[in-house]
């Protein structure tokens, strides 16, 4: 998936180099099985950008926290908890890496008007159209979920050889005490015929670990 698999080698690695740390950082995020049955592969969205259907590379995990630990004002009106849930994961330690690294290459004249720095990124409300560091563009936006298009720069609007959806949702679930989060991803080649999946299995391996990295850290925006 081009810059997406070298940044997943990078960053993952390098935030895993401390194997203990991490798992015990991550332990209770899980990962659920993704099927086609899910919404996003039937959406307009997948339908347009991989047209010829091809195989994808796929996962779910979430995080459940209880409602104790929710900062109580983001669950006063809805949207703000997945609002301020995606501002912790473009904002949030776990990106910066690449989000410095993306800003070194592709922040000019062009890009301008996308978001760029760590307070940009964590004040934003993440409105349908917003651009964020030439890599992902906000395509749908519920007061439960907030879907990204991922893998090449938003200035290329067509059907792209690498693309995918990226979902960050967080849902609220009073009768079990509970916030859920989630982040869901779909990768796929948009051009051309594929016969295989986009990511190897090390780099879909990898791309979990950065996942769970994302998550996590995303998480300490919207607890007390």
């Amino acid at each position: 998936m081009g810059i997406l698999s070298k940044f997943v080698k990078v960053s993952a690695v390098g935030s895993v180099a401390s194997v203990g740390v991490f798992l015990g950082m991550t332990r209770k995020i899980e990962e659920v099985p993704l099927s086609t049955s899910d919404y996003l592969f039937n959406s307009v969205h997948f339908r347009t950008y991989n047209p010829l259907q091809n195989p994808t590379t796929h996962d779910l995990f979430i995080r459940k926290v209880p409602l104790s630990e929710i900062d109580p004002t983001l669950l006063e009106n809805k949207g703000k908890l997945v609002e301020k849930f995606c501002a912790g994961v473009w904002g949030g330690l776990g990106y910066a890496f690449q989000r410095a690294y993306l800003a070194r290459k592709y922040q000019g004249p062009l890009t301008a008007k996308q978001l760029w720095s760590r307070q940009e990124l964590k004040d934003a409300t993440y409105e349908p159209g917003t651009q964020i560091t030439d890599h992902f563009e906000v395509i749908e936006k519920t007061p439960e979920r907030i879907v990204v298009r991922c893998g090449d720069s938003p200035l290329k609007r067509d059907v792209r050889a690498s693309d995918g959806l990226f979902e960050m949702s967080a849902v609220v679930k009073p009768e079990e005490g509970v916030a859920v989060f989630g982040l869901k991803s779909i990768f796929y080649q948009g051009l051309g015929k594929a016969e295989s999946e986009p990511m190897p299995s090390h780099i879909a391996w990898l791309h979990k670990l950065y996942t769970k990295l994302w998550l996590e850290t995303a998480i300490h925006r919207v607890t007390r």
